[in-house]
C-alpha cells in the first residue's frame, strides 16, 4: 500500500486518467474527489461489496447482462432503500 500525506486542494493521480483530490478536511472526516473516466467504476467499499455479493448469490444461468448494467441496477436499488 502506497500511503501519501496531502492538504487541502492537494491530488494524487492514478496512471493518466484518474485524479484524486483532497477537497476538505473536518476533524476525522476528509472529503475526496475522484476524477475518471466513465467506464472505470469507482464506489466507496462497501457498497463494491454489496454489489461483489449479490453478483456472486446470483442464480446460475440467469442472463445479469453487462457489468455496468449490474452497477446501475445496484445503484438503483441503493438509491430506492435512501428514500
Amino acid at each position: 500500500m502506497l500511503v501519501l500525506t496531502r492538504k487541502s486542494n492537494q491530488s494524487i493521480m492514478i496512471g493518466d486518467d484518474i485524479e484524486v483530490s483532497v477537497l476538505s478536511i473536518m476533524g476525522e472526516k476528509v472529503r475526496i474527489g475522484i476524477q475518471a473516466p466513465r467506464d472505470i467504476p469507482v464506489f466507496r467499499k462497501e457498497v463494491y461489496l454489496e454489489i461483489q455479493q449479490e453478483r456472486n448469490g446470483a442464480v446460475e444461468g440467469a442472463d445479469s447482462g453487462s457489468v455496468r448494467g449490474e452497477v446501475d441496477e445496484a445503484l438503483r436499488k441503493l438509491g430506492t432503500a435512501a428514500e
